[in-house]
């Protein structure tokens, strides 16, 4: 059987879970390939809403199995505390979630050294980072220096433990005046995260190479978007590993043809949080409407996310990049106040259209808009094409016409069942 992506086309926060947790009714195993808890995926499911951080979001249907992929990094406390809520809940967590034995583990450290340095910096070099370690913990990784969830089963893992926290440690204090952290402490959080999953270690690529050989239906889901990724995004206000198509093969171990289906999940505006360029943004009491009416804060941070208008440019972009089949487009329901609205539909700089997304100067472009009607009318929760307005439906097909891909999947508000499926 063929695996499914999901894949977030702007700059995360586009509504991944509530869409993932749509086409998990018909999955069967569900595969988070990459980022950290420091992304939030919210679901909500008859009027209930759940977050989930490390978890994959699918683990709420009962015939799912969850895994999470080597290219993940894994917080063990934060982890064992998400699953502990989760089971709580009533879902068997412990029962169908499968680690990965390459992934690599998250430790207090790398918090303390991340949110150092983000403090340390002058507010024009701030990358606008949750502090929660990610972007450190991925750096020891390609400094080959990580430890993995499979060298748990190792005999030398206390020592290299002991190892890795003495340079932290030379780190926090030399650098940033910071207390040493004990080796001790570190150690027996990690036996108790070990204790309750060492069960669930698997080599994940054979597993789901075995699995979809024998006919089950895999879904792969990452965490932040396109614009977010550290090779494609915008660099260097971005993510520290690669949230697009190719940062799926490489975090899950599937190969490339085992993937036929690449849905883009976007909103239908734009939002993005932290530092960094935003072409569309809205400043002011513009931008604090449109936060206002979509809820825009952040599930893990409760940070403000940034708000403006659909940007046909950074879509494009993540067709290009990702190889996009279909688009899901959700919070079509947000934009039900606005007499008018604008989308970008081209960049200029220095009075020269840009053929594409600029890799650099994204601050310097003038965007040009196309300005269509509003429908003035409540949508929330209506689950036929048809049924929508005129002008909702015109909106909709014109972002289809622009960024050159099919939408398939409709999000009329944040509960379940407030979806137009394909077929309209």
């Amino acid at each position: 059987m063929p695996a499914t992506l999901v894949v977030g086309t702007q700059w995360g926060d586009e509504g991944k879970a509530k869409v993932i947790d749509y086409l998990s009714k018909d999955t069967d195993i569900i595969v988070r390939y990459q980022g950290g808890a420091n992304a939030g995926h919210t679901v909500v499911v008859h009027g209930k809403k759940y977050v989930f951080h490390l978890v994959p979001s699918g683990i709420i249907y009962d015939q799912t199995v969850c895994v999470i992929g080597n290219g993940v990094v894994l917080d063990p406390t934060f982890f064992i505390e998400e699953c502990d809520k989760l089971q709580a809940e009533g879902f068997p967590v412990y029962e169908k979630l499968l680690i990965s034995d390459a992934c690599h583990l998250l430790f207090p450290f790398h918090g303390l050294i991340d949110s150092a340095r983000e403090s340390s910096c002058t507010p024009d070099r701030k990358i606008g980072t949750t502090k929660k370690g990610i972007g450190i913990c991925y750096a020891d990784k390609m400094m080959r220096i990580g430890l993995r969830v499979g060298d748990l089963r190792e005999s030398d893992f206390e020592t290299r433990l002991q190892h890795l926290v003495d340079e932290k440690n030379r780190e926090l204090v030399k650098l940033y005046d910071g207390e040493e952290l004990s080796a001790k402490e570190i150690l027996e959080n990690v036996k108790k995260f070990y204790s309750k999953i060492q069960k669930n270690i698997i080599n994940t690529p054979y597993y789901l190479e075995s699995q979809l050989k024998a006919g089950k239906k895999v879904l792969l889901e990452g965490a932040q978007g396109t614009g977010l990724d550290v090779d494609f995004g915008t660099y260097p206000y971005v993510t520290s590993s690669n949230p697009t198509t190719g940062g799926a093969f490489i975090g899950s171990g599937i190969a490339f043809h085992h993937l036929k289906s690449v849905i883009g999940i976007t909103k239908a505006y734009t939002t993005r949080v932290g530092e960094g360029p935003f072409p569309t943004e809205l400043h002011g009491e513009e931008g604090e409407r449109l936060r206002t009416l979509g809820a825009e804060y952040g599930a893990t941070t409760g940070r403000p996310r940034r708000c403006g208008w659909f940007d046909t440019e950074v879509l494009r972009h993540a067709v290009r990049i990702n190889g996009l089949t279909s688009i899901a487009l959700t919070k079509i329901d947000v934009l039900s106040a606005y007499d008018k609205i604008p989308v970008a539909v081209a960049y200029e700089r220095n009075g020269k259209k840009l053929d594409c997304f600029p890799s650099q100067g994204l601050d310097q472009v003038k965007v040009i808009y196309e300005e269509f009607p509003g429908w003035k009318t409540d949508i929330t929760g209506i689950g036929e094409f048809d049924k929508l307005p005129s002008a909702c439906k015109d909106y909709i097909r014109a972002l289809e016409k622009l960024i050159g891909v099919r939408i398939d999947l409709i999000s009329t508000g944040p509960d379940r069942k407030d979806t137009i499926a394909s077929g309209f």
